[in-house]
């Protein structure tokens, strides 16, 4: 439960409680429950599993960072930012309601930091959320996870019908390309901007921030770069912050194309000139459509255009760990953030 959080686009993490369930594919390779079943044997994982409130003493330091609220500001030129909860989820449905009521409370009482609230469960916001919510509570950030189109075409339409004073996407882990200018059930909406297109005109409060970042971990699975700058692209054009968290445990090898051959096609190299650490790395070839070819085998290689994602884009990626893949997107990094 980290205090002072490594995450790149919080301050803090702040935890109430332990426990959750997988809910959707960006679920599969979890760190909270790989962490869970570390510490406790995975007792608090899965739809029966009964989650663990946590210490008197843990639940008192938001208010220790809310009394430095006016130093921090004075230093940082901003107000923190608190991702409650990183190890569990603020909208589970087998938390006890009363621990969410004195969340609430806490919250409230701590209104000189901005809290994010990341959920998978948007569909339970209306009805978790406070009695004096009304438009939203300044303080607080409402986020909902969207690594897939599926995902997205389900969760952000929750989200924009919830009121909030911020509202953001989480891609991440990021598992396929993501149109978030064209979704819905009709691709009508527009969800950076705010209107629905093949309605009646509708206009209604749009996504504030997008965060995005490829998976970390043992079983991690590789995002194709394409993914990535598209959401980025998307977002610039709406004017919408788009924070780049990291690529991973994969890093493309190049950012040329390579439809006409990989560049680890022929002598795939043991080792990376960046990877100091690591003996030798992973490598594989990847399209745009996220189908993974064999680089050891002739004929694995896509000849034709096939790609329904911006043509074919196939890619030479290599697994060489998240630290030594890093976080740069085209040549810079993407750290913006909603004022």
């Amino acid at each position: 439960m980290a205090e002072q959080s490594k995450i790149e686009w919080t301050d803090h993490t702040f935890n109430p409680w332990e426990g959750c369930q997988k809910v959707a594919p960006e679920c599969d390779n979890c760190y909270a429950e790989a962490r869970d079943v570390r510490f406790t044997g995975g007792i608090h994982w899965g739809p029966k599993a009964p989650r663990r409130r946590t210490s008197a003493q843990n639940w008192q330091k938001p208010r220790k960072w809310n009394a430095q609220a006016e130093a921090f500001l004075a230093t940082h030129g901003r107000r923190q930012r608190v991702f409650c909860a990183s190890l569990a989820d603020v909208f589970d449905n087998a938390v006890d309601p009363t621990w969410r009521s004195d969340l609430w409370a806490l919250i409230r009482e701590c209104d000189q930091l901005d809290w994010l609230l990341l959920t998978k469960r948007p569909q339970n916001m209306a009805k978790m959320l406070p009695s004096d919510w009304n438009d939203g509570w300044p303080n607080v950030w409402l986020g909902t996870s969207a690594g897939t189109q599926k995902t997205a075409d389900q969760n952000i339409p929750l989200l924009l019908k919830t009121p909030a004073a911020m509202r953001f996407v989480s891609a991440e882990p990021m598992l396929g390309p993501i149109n978030l200018t064209s979704m819905g059930k009709d691709y009508s909406i527009d969800c950076l901007i705010g209107f629905d297109a093949k309605g009646h005109g509708r206009k209604f409060d749009g996504i504030d921030w997008v965060i995005c970042g490829g998976e970390s971990g043992t079983n991690a699975r590789p995002m194709h770069p394409a993914w990535a700058t598209s959401l980025r692209d998307q977002c610039k054009a709406a004017g919408t912050a788009f924070l780049f968290k990291q690529w991973g445990e994969w890093q493309p090898y190049s950012e040329h194309d390579e439809t006409n051959g990989p560049a680890l096609h022929d002598e795939p190299p043991t080792q990376h000139p960046d990877a100091s650490t690591h003996n030798r790395f992973d490598a594989i070839c990847m399209d745009s459509d996220g189908t993974e070819y064999d680089l050891g085998k002739k004929g694995q290689f896509p000849k034709a255009p096939h790609s329904a994602f911006a043509g074919p884009h196939p890619m030479s990626m290599h697994r060489i760990g998240k630290k030594a893949a890093g976080r740069m997107l085209d040549g810079r990094e993407w750290n913006e953030v909603p004022t």
